[in-house]
This record gives C-alpha cells, sequence and structure tokens, in this order.
C-alpha cells in the first residue's frame, strides 16, 4: 500500500491548494512546517471565495461580502510572547469547529483578522494548548508565559489596535497539563 502525504499552501492562514498562475510580490515570511504544508505571509493579500472553485486574490483587506453585511464589527486574535520559548506551550485555534491555526511557543507575535469564521451571534472559540517539553522543562517560571487574546478592533497602517477584548487566554512556563479552553462570543 502506497501512502502520499500531501502538503498545503497557505496565504496569511488561508488554505489556496488548487491555485493556479499568481504571483505574490513583497511577501514577509515563507515558513514550511514539520507537515511540509508551505505558509506565506504576504502582507496586502487576502483570499475571496467566488462561485467557481477558483480563489482570486484581491490587494485590500477584505472580509466575504456575507459574513461584511452581517458582522459590524471586526474581530482580531493576537498573541503576545514573554519568553514563551521558555513556557513551551503551542496553542490550536478553533473557531465554530474550524481549525483556523497553531500558534508555537516563541514564534514571532500573531495578528489575524478572523471576523471571517465568525457569524452573528453566538461563536466557539476553543484553544488548545499542548506542553512542548520533551527535552525536559526550560523554565518554571510563571513570569514566562504565551497569551492568545481575542477583541473587537481596527487597524491603521500597520497597527492593530483591540477596543474590546472579549477572550484572554495565559499560559505559562509554571503549568504542565495540556489544557483546552472553550469560550464564548458574541458576534456583532
Amino acid at each position: 500500500m502506497l501512502t502520499l502525504l500531501l502538503a498545503s499552501v497557505y496565504l496569511n492562514g488561508v488554505n489556496i491548494d488548487g491555485l493556479r498562475s499568481q504571483k505574490f510580490d513583497k511577501c514577509k515570511a515563507v515558513r514550511i512546517d514539520d507537515r511540509g504544508d508551505v505558509h506565506l505571509e504576504c502582507p496586502g493579500y487576502q483570499v475571496e471565495q467566488q462561485a467557481t472553485p477558483a480563489a482570486a486574490l484581491s490587494p485590500a483587506p477584505l472580509v466575504p461580502s456575507a459574513v461584511a453585511a452581517a458582522m459590524s464589527k471586526r474581530y482580531w486574535l493576537v498573541s503576545e510572547d514573554k519568553d514563551g520559548a521558555q513556557a513551551q506551550y503551542d496553542v490550536d485555534v478553533f473557531v465554530n469547529a474550524k481549525f483556523i491555526r497553531k500558534i508555537r511557543a516563541g514564534e514571532p507575535q500573531v495578528v489575524l483578522e478572523i471576523t471571517r469564521y465568525l457569524h452573528p451571534g453566538t461563536n466557539k472559540v476553543l484553544f488548545a494548548a499542548t506542553k512542548r517539553a520533551e527535552g525536559g522543562r526550560k523554565s518554571v517560571s510563571p513570569a514566562s508565559f504565551l497569551k492568545v487574546v481575542v477583541g473587537e478592533g481596527n487597524e491603521g497602517g500597520n497597527t492593530v489596535t483591540i477596543d474590546n477584548p472579549l477572550i484572554e487566554s495565559k499560559r505559562t512556563a509554571a503549568e504542565t497539563d495540556n489544557v483546552n479552553e472553550e469560550f464564548t462570543l458574541q458576534g456583532r
């Protein structure tokens, strides 16, 4: 039996498998994860689903029109890392049971708009934190942490401001257990 492991390509956290004949100028970073998936960080590009299976790229930050018409607020996920590599936690983020992304201990700050994954009314956000201490604990200090915040906010220039923080999860080096935290967020 032959088993094939197929890698996927993600543009700013969105799967773009099947996209053809595109060129991305001025990408900030390209990362290949342990599964072989390619992650492109290209500010100024966002994927919007069309009626056909192909995806179209737009140079301006867009929210899919069905969600944009229904949602009056924009929602952001932001990570804060204080010696997070010492905390040794990775956090899988799920919104309404859909995997959004993994935030890894020690990686640069993540700022991700998640409005497109939400709908008006009750939404579920799950943070699944996994302690990665295979080589032993690097620290036991509660001052070393990885924090994830979700809130309502806006962007201007290269800055995102969260005006109304709604969810916060913090894992520290003092902790050793894997932790799943589910939150309810009211989309509006």
